[in-house]
């Protein structure tokens, strides 16, 4: 499966969109994203396709969260 770059026109573009992701997941396995990064680094859950994916994503959402705390902190 070939991945696709996407891009967004601002930080918080992507945030909502991974949080989007972030939800189907959530829906799909009856989990939310902080109960299922939990487990899978502790190693409780298989390293299948979906689950790398919902890590990452899970990553990614941390990161732009936290960029958009410290744009709003230097805003205010």
């Amino acid at each position: 499966m070939r991945k696709q770059r996407v891009f967004y026109t601002s930080p918080l573009d992507a945030l909502v969109a991974v949080s989007k992701r972030l939800s189907l997941y959530e829906n799909q396995q009856h989990m939310d994203s902080e109960a299922f990064i939990d487990r899978y680094r502790k190693g409780q859950l298989a390293d299948d396709a979906t689950f790398v994916e919902w890590s990452n994503d899970y990553q990614h959402y941390l990161a732009l969260r936290q960029q958009l705390e410290r744009v709003l902190r230097a805003a205010a």
